[in-house]
């Protein structure tokens, strides 16, 4: 309604234009209307007519003030704002319409010519073109109401550096100023630009303090510029300013670390009272009467000893590992300096503010999926952050939940789903030997993990699955993390006492009994390993494109094949009395965000995987295997609705059938985002892919077995968008209808001249409604 009013609102205005209304009547008088600014960029020996052009776009931005916005011309804003009229009160509705619809106008002024040259020259003079002119004046339209700035810009030839020298003394703040030179910014021949001095500055000043010099400021370094020569090129000469206090040119020492982590502002006296101190073997003074933290803790974490010299980048290093420990809810630090003697010398006080050592969530959350299950699941967390007085995270989480099947045909399914879980994170490397690593400013996490999941699907079967883990993760810097999981072990098993009349049922029918048989006469023991890494652009990047990029490998039983042999003669290997899965499986997830506009991101995804079985196994176990399908996927099909390659499920088994999958897996999404607003936004999507059997044609035929007509078997689906943003989480829905299917004949999966949206048999077995929170990636 409200674009709806806006559109009506913009046509009327165009409508007034045509039939004659003028703005000008309106107008003050000798006032004219600013239409905005034409440049003339004058050539100049050594200035290219691309860096004219360049510069000519950013002096554009500059210029102020901003016209009013016009259609065809004409300032409807400014045309509503004098129709509407001047209210008789800032709450009434004639000052919200007011305020909406109409804009006050912005007039022309010689005052703004003289501004925008002024701003222009500064400009053009931090970029090095120096002695540049701008010159301008006000031109009225004759004819009309508006009048326009006129600008003539004459830019010489712009500045390189030429040398750049660091001027010092003997003393040693003069001595570490000039080792500040061997990583300098300014490098000749790169062109003189005021923000590159500010930044050598920054640079120069976070070098000082890494050594040491606690006081010392980037307004301490002096830049001058020598361009006498007149041939284009500058001389700078970087000095450390005579001004500069006494202070800031002397090096600073740590004398004492004090430690405050049970710190509470209504407590604050008692939690501070460093008599109740007890010193650690690194020297820190600790207030922790009740011993809360081991001390070895706050040796792994704080990166100041006493003794040693300040050093800025330990402050943020242990500022940052402190916050990412995840046990405190605030961390602050203060510095105390003193003169002890002859030296100087800090005193570093912290004080941590702890989360509730024990915590208990309660999570309910409703599900209703595309493929009509509809339920509900409830999870209880259990949180213990300092379980063995180092920050390590306990957590424990029973979950349960049932989803139920309707619009089924009587065929629909009952899926109840329980489980078990205990995950234990050490804030760094729990090893038998000793392992040198980097103290970045996150510190490397152990993770060890045991779990238990039971799938009860009524009437055919329950899935149980056991799990364990023991990993790593560490950043390798700001942008690229690691996991390495050298244990893992997972035990997939289905009860014959769970068996239920619909699973008899189903053996009874040549399609459903090979794939059921599949599913729950095969027990499986997976001893795998895992690499995994994630990059991620910077956050802090101003560049309009942003990426994600993940690699996994995975082998699995190659360790096992080696250590245990064919007991049996029967070619199966045994670990426990089962024969355990062997395969290697890689994937990699690329993502790339492509800012258009300040509104709109084009959004990219290809994922490319693919599980090579070998020696025990002739495909991926089915908790390993790849799916296709659904809200983060394919969207126009339902998940795992599709695949494996051309294979087509017989008629009726679709709803029992939702467990195929594949080795290998290719897809590809591309999804064009919109914000209308605050709160609302919209999505046009394309997505791409399917699934294959790496060899095995048992379970699905040959239709399912990836080959070289593999493109012809890629399934293609499009659809709209509408995501309602929460702040908290966003709500998506996505409708989506299939474009290429490849379960039809190869000459028919193009179904684009099919789409009749006015049919309702049409509408209901084409267009898929996804439902999820989030974004699909």
């Amino acid at each position: 309604m409200k674009y709806s009013l806006k559109i009506y609102l913009i046509l009327l205005s165009f409508a007034a234009l045509v039939s004659g209304c003028n703005v000008a009547k309106h107008l003050p008088a000798n006032e004219r209307l600013y239409s905005g600014t034409e440049i003339e960029m004058l050539p100049f020996e050594g200035v290219s007519s691309s860096d004219r052009k360049a510069l000519k776009s950013e002096l554009e931005g500059l210029a102020r003030p901003k016209p009013n916005s016009t259609i065809f011309g004409f300032p409807y804003r400014v045309w509503l704002y004098y129709v509407i009229g001047e209210p008789k009160k800032d709450s009434s509705f004639r000052a919200t319409l007011r305020r909406k619809l109409g804009r006050e106008p912005v007039f022309a002024s010689a005052r703004s010519v003289v501004t925008n040259a002024n701003v222009w020259k500064s400009f053009l003079e931090n970029e090095g073109y120096f002695h540049s002119e701008v010159a301008g004046k006000i031109e009225e339209d004759k004819k009309g109401y508006k009048a326009k700035g006129v600008y003539q810009v004459t830019v010489h030839r712009r500045y390189t550096l030429d040398s750049v020298q660091f001027i010092t003394d003997t003393a040693q703040v003069g001595k570490d100023f000039k080792l500040a030179q061997q990583q300098t910014l300014l490098k000749p021949p790169v062109p003189y630009r005021l923000e590159n001095l500010k930044l050598e500055r920054e640079r120069i000043s976070q070098e000082m303090k890494r050594k040491g010099y606690y006081y010392f400021i980037p307004d301490y370094v002096a830049i001058l510029g020598d361009t006498s020569r007149n041939n284009y090129k500058a001389k700078l000469y970087l000095a450390l300013k005579p001004e500069m206090p006494v202070a800031a040119g002397q090096q600073y020492h740590i004398r004492n670390v004090y430690i405050y982590p049970n710190f509470t502002l209504n407590t604050a006296a008692q939690d501070t009272n460093r008599s109740e101190a007890f010193r650690t073997i690194s020297g820190f003074q600790v207030v922790d009467p009740d011993r809360t933290y081991d001390d070895r803790l706050f040796q792994d974490v704080i990166g100041f000893k006493p003794g040693r010299r300040y050093n800025s980048r330990v402050q943020d290093i242990t500022l940052s590992r402190l916050i990412n420990l995840g046990t405190f809810k605030f961390v602050r630090n203060r510095f105390a300096p003193a003169v002890q003697g002859d030296s100087t010398v800090l005193d570093v006080h912290y004080y941590l503010t702890p989360y509730p050592k024990k915590s208990l969530r309660l999570e309910i959350a409703g599900t209703s999926k595309s493929n009509s299950l509809t339920g509900s699941q409830a999870t209880i967390s259990w949180r213990n952050r300092n379980i063995f007085k180092r920050a390590e995270l306990l957590t424990i989480n029973a979950t349960g939940g049932i989803e139920s099947q309707f619009n089924a045909g009587g065929q629909g399914l009952t899926n109840i789903s329980y489980g078990l879980n205990a995950s234990i994170t050490f804030p760094r490397l729990v090893s038998p030997i000793r392992i040198d690593y980097d103290r970045r400013q996150v510190l490397p996490k152990t993770e060890v993990t045991l779990g238990y999941q039971a799938i009860s699907r009524t009437q055919l079967y329950r899935l149980n699955s056991f799990t364990g883990t023991f990993g790593y993760s560490f950043r390798g810097n700001q942008k690229v993390e690691h996991t390495i999981i050298p244990f893992s072990l997972t035990y997939v098993y289905v009860p014959s006492s769970s068996l239920g009349d619909r699973y008899y049922e189903a053996l009874t029918d040549d399609a459903l009994a090979a794939q059921y048989n599949a599913i729950v006469q095969n027990v499986q023991l997976i001893p795998s390993s895992l690499y995994s890494l994630h990059f991620n652009s910077s956050l802090q990047s101003q560049s309009r494109h942003s990426q994600q990029f993940i690699f996994n490998f995975e082998p699995a039983g190659n360790l096992a094949g080696l250590l245990f042999k064919d007991g049996d003669g029967n070619g199966q290997k045994e670990l426990f009395n089962v024969a355990f899965s062997q395969y290697v499986r890689a994937d990699v997830d690329s993502r790339h965000y492509l800012k258009i506009s300040r509104n709109s991101t084009w959004a990219s995804k290809v994922f490319a995987g693919a599980g090579i079985p070998y020696g025990n196994s002739t495909s991926l176990p089915f908790v390993k295997q790849y799916f296709v399908g659904g809200s983060t996927s394919i969207r126009a099909f339902r998940p795992r609705g599709i695949g494996p390659g051309a294979y087509v499920r017989p008629d009726g088994t679709q709803v029992l059938l939702q467990d195929g999958g594949g080795d290998i897996k290719l897809e590809a999404s591309t999804e064009l985002r919109t914000q209308f607003n605050k709160f609302l936004q919209g999505a046009l999507f394309v997505d791409a892919g399917n699934v294959w059997m790496y060899k095995d044609p048992t379970l699905y035929t040959e239709a399912a077995v990836f080959s070289k007509n593999f493109m012809k078997e890629v399934a293609v689906g499009a659809g709209v968008g509408l995501r309602i943003d929460v702040t908290y989480f966003v709500l998506r829905f996505d409708l989506a209808t299939p474009l290429r299917n490849p379960t039809f004949a190869e000459e028919n999966r193009w179904v684009l001249d099919k789409i009749n949206f006015r049919d309702r048999n049409w509408r209901r077995e084409n267009l898929v409604l996804n439902i999820a929170v989030g974004y699909p990636f």
